[in-house]
């Protein structure tokens, strides 16, 4: 038996900035603010594989990420349930996702060469 708790590791590590880029460019591409389960069937939605990561670990992260004024968020009541919390992504938050973006794609094009998945550039 391997023990996958180095996997798992890595797989929690990596997760967690992945989690707060992929809620910005959700709520970018937003035409309203949107709620927690709706972001969450979004991801869902998504990915035809195992999901990364579990529903409840965007809400911690929303409300970090309107804790840095990079979302608003305000509370609306709900006739059929539980008072539902909507999200919109600020100015700040876009300027951020444009700089997590350049970020992103520098680290991953960087990564692929490693991994064989493209040949290296060479000047």
């Amino acid at each position: 038996m391997t023990d996958t708790s180095p996997l798992r590791r890595f797989q929690k590590n990596l997760n967690g900035g992945l989690i707060a880029l992929v809620l910005l460019a959700i709520l970018d591409e937003a035409k309203e603010d949107l709620y927690g389960t709706e972001i969450a069937a979004l991801i869902d939605d998504a990915d035809d594989g195992p999901p990364l990561f579990h529903k409840g670990s965007i809400y911690p992260v929303l409300r970090n990420l309107a804790r840095q004024k990079w979302l608003t968020s305000r509370i609306v009541p709900s006739y059929s349930g539980p008072a539902r919390r909507y999200y919109a992504i600020t100015a700040a938050g876009r300027e951020g996702l444009r700089e997590w973006r350049r970020l992103w794609r520098e680290s991953r094009d960087f990564v692929a060469v490693f991994l064989g998945d493209v040949p290296p550039r060479r000047a």
